[in-house]
Parts: structure tokens; C-alpha cells; sequence
């Protein structure tokens, strides 16, 4: 039978573990379980309800005890000029307890009033009990706006850019920090309401016109309500935490792993090293060390940085900034794993064979220290016969088996067949104003498909020891195309004169034959685009699906804890299953995986919506200046209100309207994606090669709107006609014959 704790041995254990005061830490150190943790909670409650004990959030404390972060009162200075405070949820029944400031030559100057966040030490004497070390002002971290100032006769006002809101701020006469009328400005909370009921805020930032292009990632911000601003509760967490000493962990620190990231990156978040097998019986085969930052230690359960970080669901990518899911302490400095720092990290080594199949991983918590921190292009260049002076010591006992691991498992790849897309990805270049110097297509390194195979693999490992384990888990899950998806997508072939065979199992090999009868043809990346199109979209679940894409029945994320939450749960999952420590998969976390899912899920879209409204915008603020220019590029989507284009030099998006389609009416097909001319027979489909002019160029929307002059290099009629560019009605139950009808004109035409 369980023994229950008197409430004596609880308030003992609480004020002896300051940190460790949730019901779950409480129920664990006495070994409650089952049914009697309901006589714990009784417990907790009576102590609650006689004053001795203190409910915050999910956590218990001694009500006669202060927590070691409070927020604190100035009072006033002693004979002796030492400052003291007093705190401001002081609950207890005894006196209330006087602290002395430790100020450092870099705090502010305090005075009575003012309200800081401090972190306390019992330091009981004749003057004091307590003794503090300011972490920083209350009203230094505050509300931050975005909008467009309006100046009236005395200041002024910060109008919403959300369409969907109609707060506004007002701005004293000193306060508007030189902004013009009209100008985006950022401005913060400066006190209560105003006149009007308005609440007051001071400019703190001019942005200058809303439609240049530094203001672009802003808006988007604010526009699809990504959090950019951490709470100051978060944000002392993260000031609290510490370097992490070897203890239980395994020493990792004579492996020479390496980290390779864009040149660019702030935070590194994944190391690799490998290492031939010794094992005879594994001839050729090697062992691929995967080390991955341990955020776990630093963002537990239930504390305000999990908190935080699950709401954001993920960092999101801007050309000018990242918004970040941590912050800055731990995201760039405790949780990466910079060059020659030792860092905390979860760990797998897996064996792999000649061919790259995985014979068998390990995973460990462990501590390590990375020899190099490295770019994708310098080790690129290095492997292509120039290596710089960092990269050159490193060549032979580090890249090169690093390489020859990444051979093995491309070949595992090209067996495997997941699906081979050649979609180039865009790269907004920007100066120091933030204004668009060029835009280019990143580069397809073998350093990054390096870097993407071992972290496949890792990824899989991680999925197969939870499963294994029976945890718990957030799968990654890529269901296959829908039958409707699946046959557009057959149609778009037929009419480009190649076949996606029918009564057959779909599997991404069959896929890559597509594409790859597709390669170096005229209808390269129309075939491309339609296949990502018949794509369903990627999720997260704790139900397991299997990947199509990368054709794996079992996947999880495990490789990007520090920018990805589903990565936390993941390495909490592990934790747990492993038996490694308390700060693993919490009971609150398995009991709202689903919601988890859900939530940091739609987190994920909404962050894609962002960057690529930005993306459009910076495009649309590149190509201003060139309206009237005549541009190329390829059809990349048909509706009935229009034809959208990809440009050939920017990769940008722009839109043909209807009404300005040649001298006729257009029947409108959406099972082939065509447009056809109802009286020249004219179609106008995807992946057809068209020049344009571009006739409008909106930095706001990111719209670009285009004139169609040619078509496949036949010039198009122009001119007013009747109903011009109207599309005609079809009749019901008609888009399969007229699918077909369309695939074979296509066909035809293109002969």
C-alpha cells in the first residue's frame, strides 16, 4: 500500500526543492501513484486552504517562503545607502520579508517605486532576509505596436494595419519621436488610457513608408498574429538558465562532431561525425553520430519558455529577421552547439552498411563539444578541391568519411525512391536599408543533401525507438494524393504526351518515372508543379501514417528542437522512454497530444502564409520600378477569374486577369487546368511558355498583375471584342469529356 506524506514532510520537501514544486515532482519524490495520488491532491488542497501553501499555475510552494524569481517593490535606501525591497505577492502570515539589493554597476538607477523582477537568495541577518540581484525593470518589456501614425494637433494617433482591427493609440506631442504623417511606425505601451479612453504609446521606431520593403516582414507579422514578442515571465526563465556539467550524461566530448549550416545561421542545432565500423561483420559499413541540441533541459514541462513555445509552434524565417520560438539565450547561445563549447546534447549512433541500410542505433543524453563550425559552401568547395584554411585540417579524418557515409546512403535512397521534386527555392538577397538587391535561386549543394540524409535517418531512428517503446510520439505525417488530385494530375501528363498508369498501387517510384520521362523536356517543370500540386499537405499526429514522400512507414521530427516544438515533444518522448531523467514527456503533455498537434500544426501554415507574403511583397517591391517591362515565364495556374504566372527571373508570381484574354470567350476546365477559346479553340494551360508585360506592381499586397503577349511564341489577339476574356459557362458533367478532348488538342498542338 502507497504511504501518504504528512503535511509536514511536504512542506519540508517543497522548501528544500525550490524548482521542483509541480504535484508531479511531489507525487514522484514520495512515490505516489495510481489512485493515491487523490489523497495527494487532498492534501495539497487542505495546505492551500489553511494558507500554508501557495498555488501557482500547475505548481505548489510554501507560502511562507518566497519563490526564487518574484517581483519586488523598491522601498527606500538605509543610513548606509543600501537599497531594499519588498515583494509584491507576499502571502505569508509572518512578517513581511525585507530585501537587500545587490545592484551591479551596469543596473540602473532604482529608486522607491519603481518595480523590478529580481532573483532571490535566503540571506537571513539583523537587516534583512532576503537578498536579491535585479534581472531587470518591470515596463522594459512592454507592449509593442505596429501601425501607421496619423499626427494631429497634439501628437497623434497609431493606426492598425490589421484589417481586422480598429484599436488605436494615442501619441502625446513628445512622444512621436519626429514621425510623419503617414509613416509605419512601431511604437510601445507608455502608460494607461488617455483621452477618449485611448491607451497611450510612444514612437520608438520610424519605419518609414508602409510599402518599402523593410516594413514587409512586419506586416506579415502582425497581419497573421505571429508572436514576436517573448513575455517577461519567458523571458526570465531563459535569463535564469545555466550551462549544463556532465553528471549522469554520456561524455560525448572527444567525438570531433562539426555543425554545417548556411553562413548565416545564428543557431546550430544539429552536429555530425562518422566513423568507419570496426565490426567485421559490418565490412564497409560505418557508424553515423547525429547529435542533437538538448533544449529539453532548458524548455521543461509546464514552465512559461514550454508554454511560449508551444503557442509560436515554430520559428518563422523572414528575408530581415527570424522570429524566433526561444529566445535568444537559449536559441543562439545555450542550445546551439557553437565551436570548442561544451553543450548538452541527445544523441544517436546509428550503423549503417555499404549499401546505407541502418543495421542498428543508440540513442544517448549526453555532453558535447563541436570542433568546427562550418558552412555548406565551404565544405563544398573543400570537397571540390578547395578547402579554405578551417576546413583543410579537417579533410581526412572528419569530411571525407562524412561523404563516404553520405554515398552509402544515397544509394539506400535511390532504392528507397522517395519522391524526387526539382523545384528550385528563391532567395531574397537585401542591403542594410532592407531594400531588394537581387533575387536567385539558392544553391543544391551536396553539403546540404548531406546534412538532409543524416538527419532523415536520425529521424527515423527516433520514430522506431518510441514506437518500439510504446511512447507516446507526434508522427510526421504525408498522406498520398487523393484519387481526384491523383487523376489531374494523370490528365496534365497525358496532354504533355507521357503516362501515369492507372489500377496500381501508388508508390513514389512511379511518380519519378513520371518526372524523370519529364526531365530536360519543355514540360519539365509543368510536370514538376502539377505532381506538387496532387500533393497532400504535411502534419503532425500522435497516430502513425507513414511519410509518402519520403516513402517511409514510419517518421518523426526529432533533428530541430530549438525551431520546432514537435522536435520538444520528440526528445521529451525519448527522455521518458529512456528513463533519463524527470524533465521528459509529462503526463499534461500525453494528455493533449492531440490538441498539440492541431495547434503546432496550423503554426506551421500560418508561418508559411507569412513568408510567403513577404516573399511576394519584396517581389512586388523588386519589379516597381520595371512596370511596362516585357518578362518570361511559364503558366503555373489556372482559375476562372485568371491565369498566374511564373516569372523566369525572379520566380515571382504575377496574374493574368480574364477580362484582358485575347478576343474571346474562355471555357473554364478545372480537371485538365485549361482555359479554351470558345471560337479559336485556343488553350491555355499549365506549363506553357508565355512573354508578358507587367502592367502593375502593388509593394502593399505583393500583387503583380500582367498582360499575356505571346503564347507558346504566337502572338495573342488584342483588342476590345464582345465579353472579351469572359469565360464560358460548362455544362454539368461535361470536365471529363472535355478533359479529354482538351489533353488530346494539347497534344496536338505541341507536335
Amino acid at each position: 500500500m502507497t504511504r501518504i506524506p504528512s503535511k509536514s514532510e511536504i512542506l519540508s520537501w517543497i522548501s528544500e526543492n525550490p524548482t521542483k514544486t509541480a504535484k508531479r515532482d511531489i507525487a514522484k519524490a514520495f512515490g505516489i501513484k495510481g489512485a493515491a495520488r487523490i489523497d495527494l491532491k487532498r492534501l495539497l488542497r487542505e495546505l492551500q486552504e489553511e494558507g500554508r501553501l501557495a498555488k501557482r499555475r500547475s505548481s505548489y510552494r510554501d507560502a511562507e517562503e518566497l519563490p526564487p524569481v518574484a517581483v519586488l517593490e523598491i522601498v527606500e535606501a538605509d543610513a548606509d545607502g543600501d537599497l531594499f525591497a519588498r515583494p509584491l505577492e507576499w502571502k505569508g502570515t509572518g512578517a513581511e520579508p525585507r530585501i537587500l539589493m545587490l545592484l551591479r554597476s551596469s543596473d540602473p538607477a532604482l529608486g522607491a517605486g519603481d518595480r523590478i523582477l529580481g532573483r532571490l537568495t535566503v540571506d537571513k541577518t539583523e537587516s534583512h532576509t532576503h537578498s536579491a540581484r535585479m534581472i531587470r525593470r518591470i515596463g522594459t518589456n512592454p507592449q509593442r505596436i505596429l501601425g501607421v501614425f496619423r499626427a494631429g494637433s497634439e501628437g497623434g494617433r497609431v493606426m492598425p494595419i490589421d484589417k481586422g482591427s480598429d484599436k488605436q493609440w494615442t501619441i502625446a506631442a513628445g512622444a512621436t519621436n519626429g514621425a510623419k504623417d503617414g509613416e509605419l511606425v512601431e511604437a510601445e505601451q507608455a502608460g494607461p488610457k488617455g483621452r477618449m479612453g485611448l491607451p497611450k504609446a510612444r514612437i520608438i521606431a520610424r519605419l518609414g513608408d508602409p510599402t518599402e520593403p523593410r516594413a514587409v516582414s512586419l506586416i506579415a507579422i502582425h497581419q497573421h498574429g505571429i508572436p514576436d514578442h517573448f513575455p517577461d515571465e519567458v523571458v526570465v526563465e531563459a535569463d535564469a538558465a545555466k550551462p549544463v556539467a556532465l553528471g549522469k550524461r554520456k561524455d560525448l566530448r572527444h567525438l570531433p562532431l562539426i555543425t554545417i549550416d548556411p553562413w548565416d545561421a545564428r543557431d546550430h542545432d544539429d552536429a555530425c561525425y562518422v566513423v568507419a565500423d570496426s565490426d567485421p561483420k559490418n565490412k564497409d559499413g560505418f557508424i553515423i553520430w547525429v547529435a542533437i541540441a538538448d533544449v529539453a533541459h532548458y524548455v521543461t514541462p509546464g514552465s512559461a519558455l514550454d508554454r511560449e513555445a508551444r503557442k509560436r509552434g515554430n520559428s518563422t524565417y523572414f528575408p530581415d529577421r527570424v522570429v524566433p520560438m526561444l529566445p535568444d539565450r537559449l536559441s543562439g547561445d545555450l542550445c546551439s552547439l557553437h565551436e570548442g563549447v561544451e553543450r548538452p546534447c541527445l544523441a544517436v549512433a546509428m550503423r549503417v552498411d555499404a549499401a546505407g541500410n541502418k543495421i542498428d542505433h543508440a540513442f544517448h543524453r549526453g555532453l558535447m563539444k563541436s570542433v568546427a563550425s562550418l558552412n555548406y559552401r565551404e565544405v563544398q568547395a573543400a570537397v571540390d578541391g578547395d578547402p579554405n584554411d578551417r576546413v583543410a585540417p579537417l579533410m581526412d579524418d572528419i569530411i571525407h568519411p562524412l561523404y563516404a557515409a553520405f554515398a552509402a546512403l544515397m544509394r539506400a535512397r535511390a532504392a528507397r525512391q522517395p519522391l524526387e521534386l526539382d523545384l528550385p527555392e528563391r532567395e531574397i538577397v537585401l542591403d542594410q536599408g532592407g531594400q531588394v538587391t537581387s533575387v536567385k535561386y539558392k544553391d543544391r549543394l551536396d553539403a546540404h543533401r548531406l546534412i538532409e540524409e543524416f538527419m532523415v535517418l536520425a529521424n527515423v531512428a527516433a520514430a522506431e525507438t518510441l514506437i518500439a517503446k510504446r511512447s507516446p510520439l507526434l508522427f510526421r505525417v504525408h498522406e498520398e494524393p487523393s484519387p481526384e488530385k491523383l487523376e489531374a494530375l494523370r490528365e496534365v501528363a497525358q496532354a504533355s504526351g507521357l503516362i501515369l498508369a492507372k489500377g496500381q498501387v501508388l508508390k513514389t517510384a512511379h511518380l519519378n518515372r513520371l518526372l524523370t520521362s519529364a526531365a530536360e523536356t519543355e514540360n519539365d517543370e509543368l510536370i514538376n508543379m502539377a505532381t506538387l500540386r496532387s500533393m497532400t499537405q504535411a502534419y503532425y499526429n500522435p497516430e502513425n501514417f507513414g511519410h509518402f514522400g519520403l516513402a517511409l512507414r514510419a517518421y518523426a521530427h526529432f533533428t530541430s528542437p530549438i525551431r520546432r516544438y514537435a522536435d520538444l515533444i520528440v526528445h521529451r518522448a525519448l527522455i521518458a522512454a529512456h528513463g533519463w531523467d524527470a524533465d521528459g514527456l509529462s503526463d499534461w503533455d500525453k494528455e493533449n497530444l492531440r490538441e498539440t498537434a492541431k495547434l503546432i500544426s496550423d503554426t506551421e501554415r500560418r508561418s508559411m502564409a507569412a513568408e510567403r507574403d513577404t516573399t511576394d511583397r519584396y517581389l512586388a517591391a523588386f519589379l516597381a520600378d520595371r512596370v511596362g517591362a516585357e518578362l518570361t515565364g511559364r503558366i503555373s495556374g489556372i482559375a476562372k477569374f485568371g491565369v498566374f504566372v511564373r516569372l523566369d527571373e525572379t520566380g515571382a508570381d504575377g496574374m493574368i486577369p480574364i477580362r484582358t484574354l485575347g478576343r474571346e470567350y474562355f471555357d473554364y476546365d478545372p480537371d485538365s487546368q485549361t482555359l479554351m477559346g470558345a471560337e479559336t479553340g485556343m488553350i491555355i494551360g499549365l506549363g506553357q511558355r508565355v512573354s508578358v508585360k507587367l502592367t502593375e506592381a502593388a509593394p502593399v499586397t505583393g500583387g503583380l498583375i500582367l498582360e499575356l503577349l505571346t503564347l507558346e511564341d504566337r502572338t495573342i489577339p488584342r483588342g476590345p471584342s464582345r465579353g472579351r476574356g469572359k469565360p464560358a459557362r460548362r455544362k454539368v458533367g461535361s470536365a471529363r469529356k472535355k478533359a479529354a478532348k482538351t489533353a488530346r488538342k494539347v497534344k496536338r498542338r505541341r507536335r
